[in-house]
């Protein structure tokens, strides 16, 4: 009955812990033409399993970069995401390839038109306003040539 107990603390334990936003993730400045944005980098399995969950605000100046190891189709769903997102899939050159709007708290799938290495995630609304469309790219450090 001990090893339930324990076993039972453990499990909230981490259900407490991972109903924590990500707050201090490295941060990198990227560029969508005269429009500067500072993202956090979500780049380990587990920071972009997380990503922006349980999050209650965002400055409109700050969003997340989801960095990949390679290209591939990458599809989102917002379970746990409070805020209502726009999401910009990304190719290794900045490219924008597609941008979604995604409503908070759905399941509905939202997938790269095309293998992308980038995935960023702002408030909703914000490609639209700043008239950022697919085809534009983005300018930064992760886009740069290696």
């Amino acid at each position: 009955m001990k090893k339930i107990s324990v076993l039972a603390a453990a499990l909230l334990a981490f259900a407490s812990f991972a109903q924590e936003p990500q707050m201090n993730l490295p941060r990198v400045k990227l560029r969508a033409g005269m429009h500067v944005i500072d993202a956090q980098v979500a780049a380990s399995p587990e920071q972009r399993m997380t990503g922006l969950m349980h999050r209650k605000e965002m400055p409109q100046h700050e969003g997340m970069l989801f960095v990949f190891e390679y290209a591939a189709q990458q599809c989102f769903w917002m379970k746990d995401t409070l805020l209502p997102l726009s999401i910009a899939f990304v190719a290794e050159d900045g490219t924008i390839v597609n941008v979604d709007e995604m409503k908070p708290q759905t399941l509905d799938s939202h997938c790269s038109h095309k293998p992308v290495r980038y995935v960023l995630e702002m408030n909703k609304g914000w490609f639209a306003k700043k008239g950022v469309k697919a085809g534009q790219k983005l300018t930064g450090a992760p886009f740069q040539a290696k």
